[in-house]
């Protein structure tokens, strides 16, 4: 499809590949769920999702809404071996060698009253990341090019309070909103952010991954929508040299990056400049960064989901809304094409997107860069 040699496709995809997905409604899942239609095969949502991943056919791409699992030799392998690498429908097997798969916060359970209802249920709004189990709206990268494991950074234990300038979080009276226990506990990251080197013939690509909170499910404090605002803002300070000296690694490493190696940010960032209910400043700052280049990738389908929205040929989620991103830094890159896998009803494969259950809520997000 883009087989240019010296062009690489990035994707991200939202693939709500979640326990709950499979079970009845209001019926509460864990980690098990998916390990078992993992390693069974043959479950049509997760057959679709991987003929539209052989379809588009990424070099790299980030899986949002893939369970944490326990042990993920196991379960990535299962996805790797029983469906994406078995031809789905006549579609040709893809082939990942390398991925990169680590914890998230989100399910992972909190001793606090997190939504201040009256109850510590250590699940669902009172896990550190939205969750009613540990590891559920997981994240995985797979490559077709290595990983350089001694350059991974992850940032799940960044605490929200170390960031300059954070927004606050009040109840009506003014007081915090979390009692001064959690906050000083509480998290960043809603899921975790990766900073991931690649090695792609000789030279070194930095993708940066991460799911932020959905700014909604909460209440007049806007505490989910503060808090994927800060999450989104945490790359634009990571990427902007010394306003990046605050942060720390997993490892305890200081800094923001400083290499001159290209990079991409990508992952469903829940954030739109024009549409749904983000505090928008922080998506803004992104996609305005002078070292960001937005490819503004497109659909037929998107535009006709929404024929009267101006903005609908952007969208990635089917609730009508630019969600889900793949944005290279301007040096080192160059922006070839892009899109997003959303076929109209006319085009082939327009069933891979039929409703919610056929696949996913959301969209493959695809940009082919040649790295200069």
């Amino acid at each position: 499809m883009h087989k240019n040699t010296s062009s690489i496709r990035v994707a991200t995809f939202n693939v709500s590949m979640e326990a709950e997905n499979y079970l009845p409604r209001g019926c509460a899942g864990d980690q098990q769920v998916l390990i078992a239609r993992l390693t069974q095969g043959g479950e049509p949502q997760i057959q679709a999702i991987a003929r539209i991943i052989q379809l588009t056919r990424p070099d790299v791409i980030l899986l949002n809404e893939f369970d944490d699992i326990a042990t993920p030799a196991l379960g990535v392998e299962a996805f790797v071996q029983n469906y994406l690498a078995l031809s789905q429908q006549g579609s040709s097997p893809i082939h990942y060698p390398y991925y990169f798969y680590d914890r998230v916060n989100s399910g992972q359970p909190s001793p606090f009253d997190l939504d201040r209802n009256g109850k510590a249920t250590g699940k669902g709004a009172d896990a550190w990341g939205y969750g009613n189990y540990p590891g559920q709206y997981g994240m995985l990268l797979l490559s077709r090019y290595p990983i350089v494991e001694n350059g991974v950074r992850t940032f799940r234990q960044f605490k929200w309070k170390d960031m300059p300038g954070h927004l606050e979080t009040q109840q009506t009276d003014g007081s915090p909103w979390y009692d001064n226990d959690a906050w000083q506990q509480f998290p960043l990251s809603s899921k975790s952010h990766w900073d991931i080197p690649i090695d792609v013939a000789g030279k070194r690509l930095h993708l940066f991954a991460s799911h932020p909170t959905p700014p909604v499910f909460d209440g007049p404090e806007r505490r989910n929508a503060k808090r994927n605002h800060d999450e989104i803002r945490f790359w634009v300070d990571y990427i902007s040299g010394s306003k990046g000296n605050y942060i720390y690694d997993d490892n305890g490493q200081l800094g923001g990056f400083s290499k001159s190696e290209p990079f991409v940010v990508l992952g469903d960032l829940n954030a739109c400049t024009s549409e749904g209910d983000a505090i928008k400043a922080g998506i803004r700052s992104l996609l305005t960064h002078p070292n960001i280049v937005d490819p503004k990738p497109t659909s037929r389908g998107g535009k006709e989901h929404s024929p009267k929205n101006p903005d609908a040929a952007l969208h990635t989620a089917t609730w009508r809304m630019r969600a889900d991103y793949v944005l290279p830094s301007k040096a080192g890159l160059a922006v070839m094409q892009s899109g997003v896998f959303w076929p109209a009803s006319d085009e082939p494969n327009a069933d891979l997107v039929g409703h919610r259950h056929t696949s996913s809520d959301h969209r493959l997000v695809w940009v082919d860069l040649r790295l200069d």
